[in-house]
């Protein structure tokens, strides 16, 4: 049996922050932020606030914040203190996936929608109330919201998976009198993660990510050695004023050797941005849970959490340096003969691959420098 929230009449909800992809409303007519804009404020009119309305609830997305200030900071705070979040989880938006993983983990009360066919995967055990872009399909998504609401404010609305570990967690660290007195009651059915154990799963694929940056170093060195060797080769044979076609094989010989190393180091740079990506939600979910819990209480699993990703991004980011050299180099190569195309174009893919997921391995180690920072004080 789920564990619900139950809400006392007088604490109805009474204001609804809405998360999801905004767009861009002053881009240009027909460009995708313009429709990304258009879209998603229709599902803001047509279908949220509608909904909420039927039940004297106020709903207000991130660019209907009127107060002046920092708007993540007003963000941030609307998504943790609303009495309700409507979250529209199409296309997995980083951001909102962020926003969603901090509002999960306050165990208040949170609803799913999302455009059908763009629902990200790593929820989708989750509920969620689906629609499609024909205004027919529109009208039954504000029912169900509707149907959900009505529901939550009858009997209850369900804690998500986070809520019930913290929940379970506040349990196991102050019994409850009738536990103290030898009654323990069984409240629940199921046997849901503890917070070491949500740690343990991310940890287990920051370590892969940790495995996969080595990996792409040694196959980095190796093309090095294959570069360095190719060099000298072809120093020797300009010394020696040796003909054009002996340089062309020199190149060709360079380019054969070449081939499998360029070719793994793709591989496992596509592996990797495919891992980060995989993992983001999750970290930035576990990040919001640390910063929600006082620095006292977080214990070594959040420490040693923080500072795996801050010894990784060290990692990462001396590997995109030399990744970065070879991707300068590799346009050079072009100029010196066709046959090293190839190799040239794994090495440029792996090089933005790397470039891009390590971008976001620097933004979660800057927020696990400054949670760090605060267990320290």
């Amino acid at each position: 049996m789920i564990a619900r929230q139950v809400r006392p009449e007088a604490d109805r909800p009474q204001r609804c922050f809405v998360v999801g992809p905004i767009g861009d409303p002053y881009a240009a007519h027909g460009s995708p932020e313009r429709e990304a804009y258009e879209h998603h404020l229709g599902i803001f009119e047509q279908v949220i606030a509608p909904a909420c309305e039927k039940y004297e609830i106020t709903a207000v997305r991130a660019d209907g914040i009127a107060h002046a200030g920092d708007i993540n900071e007003q963000i941030c705070r609307h998504v943790i203190e609303s009495d309700l979040v409507i979250a529209d989880v199409s296309g997995g938006n980083p951001n909102v996936m962020y926003e969603l993983g901090l509002r999960h983990i306050t165990g208040k009360p949170t609803i799913h929608i999302g455009e059908a066919g763009r629902l990200p995967f790593d929820i989708a055990s989750i509920r969620t109330i689906r629609y499609q872009r024909a205004r027919s399909h529109l009208v039954g998504a504000r029912r169900e919201i509707e149907g959900a609401l009505e529901v939550g404010l009858r009997d209850g609305f369900e804690l998500l998976t986070p809520a019930r570990v913290l929940r379970g967690l506040q349990t196991v660290t102050e019994p409850s009198s009738s536990a103290q007195s030898g009654n323990v009651e069984n409240v629940n059915d199921e046997d849901p993660p503890g917070l070491l154990d949500n740690f343990a799963a991310i940890e287990d694929g920051l370590g892969e990510m940790d495995s996969e940056i080595e990996a792409i170093t040694k196959t980095m060195e190796t093309i090095g050695a294959l570069t360095g060797r190719a060099n000298a080769e072809v120093a020797d044979l300009t010394e020696a004023n040796a003909p054009a076609s002996a340089h062309l094989a020199a190149v060709l010989r360079y380019a054969k050797s070449l081939s499998t190393p360029a070719g793994e180091l793709d591989k496992v740079a596509a592996v990797f941005a495919e891992r980060m990506a995989t993992l983001d939600s999750g970290v930035r979910a576990a990040l919001g849970l640390v910063e929600v819990t006082p620095p006292d209480k977080r214990g070594e699993g959040a420490k040693e959490f923080l500072e795996q990703l801050m010894d990784l991004d060290e990692s990462a980011q001396t590997c995109l340096s030399q990744i970065t050299f070879f991707g300068e180099s590799a346009g050079g190569m072009l100029r010196v003969s066709r046959h090293l195309r190839e190799p040239v174009k794994d090495i440029s893919a792996a090089v933005k691959r790397m470039a891009s997921a390590i971008a976001c391995m620097g933004e979660w180690a800057g927020k696990a420098r400054v949670l760090a920072q605060g267990t320290a004080e």
